[in-house]
């Protein structure tokens, strides 16, 4: 009995959640307290829906096609941001003489926002996908960097004298304790680097895009297509949610495997 009811919480509540979301938004529209021109109803943007996976207008691509194009994208920045944002930020947590090299220039661009360099971009890189995965990379990288850098300084003083006492060198000491120490924070990093590479998604589409979620939506805008706005977004928010979901399903079990 406790079962089902803590399934029902679990699973039951949110669902529940939504669809009473989706009927007062369908009958606010339809009674006209919303109007239909400035938004359209759930039944619309699911008639939208369906028909994007065929149709191509009015942007030139169907919704599986938008969908693949700014998953690489945006998982190509994220990937990069964490390939070099984690490793960055554990020498800098372990090893003062890299903190103090790398630090001024990294504290320096830290507060500048991901799309506060599209500019900068097209002028050094110009417009395509490398310039937007540029712009996700940046959105990615500094969580990486930060948490890293945090989890590595957590690192108990204990096992590091207990393996110094063993003749461990420095290095040793590092990839053997330091790093293993640091994954709790490590993934918290990434997972604030996936929301915020997800998030930099339309900006970064804005870049001369022919195709995309962000793409799509900017499309949507310039032809009054509220349908494809709204379709658009919560694509964005559902592939989001996904991920996001995958990605803790993963984390728990690394994390169970490493206790």
């Amino acid at each position: 009995m406790r079962g089902k009811n803590t399934s029902f919480i679990n699973w039951g509540l949110p669902v529940i959640t939504v669809l009473s979301f989706l009927l007062v938004w369908q009958i606010l529209v339809m009674q006209g307290f919303i109007p239909a021109k400035t938004l359209s109803t759930p039944l619309q943007v699911f008639e939208t829906l369906i028909a994007k996976f065929s149709d191509t207008s009015p942007d030139g691509a169907t919704l599986q096609q938008h969908i693949l194009q700014s998953l690489k994208i945006a998982l190509s920045g994220l990937m990069l941001g964490i390939l070099v944002g984690t490793p960055l930020g554990l020498l800098m947590g372990w090893y003062k003489t890299v903190d103090r090299l790398v630090k001024p220039i990294f504290e320096l661009i830290r507060p500048i926002p991901p799309i506060a360099w599209i500019p900068l971009t097209i002028l050094w890189i110009g417009v395509g996908d490398f310039a937007k995965i540029c712009i996700i990379f940046l959105s990615a990288f500094i969580p990486c960097v930060l948490n890293s850098q945090a989890g590595i300084r957590q690192t108990v003083p204990v096992l590091i004298n207990m393996a110094k006492t063993f003749g461990a060198s420095n290095f040793e000491i590092f990839y053997s304790i330091g790093v293993p120490s640091a994954i709790p924070m490590i993934f918290a990093g990434i997972r604030i680097a996936l929301g915020n590479a997800w998030s930099t998604l339309v900006a970064a589409e804005l870049l001369a895009a022919n195709m995309g979620l962000g793409y799509m939506i900017t499309m949507g805008r310039q032809f009054q297509r509220i349908d494809i706005i709204i379709l658009g977004m919560m694509t964005i928010g559902l592939l989001g949610f996904i991920i996001t979901t995958i990605f803790g399903k993963i984390e728990k079990i690394m994390m169970k495997g490493r206790v």
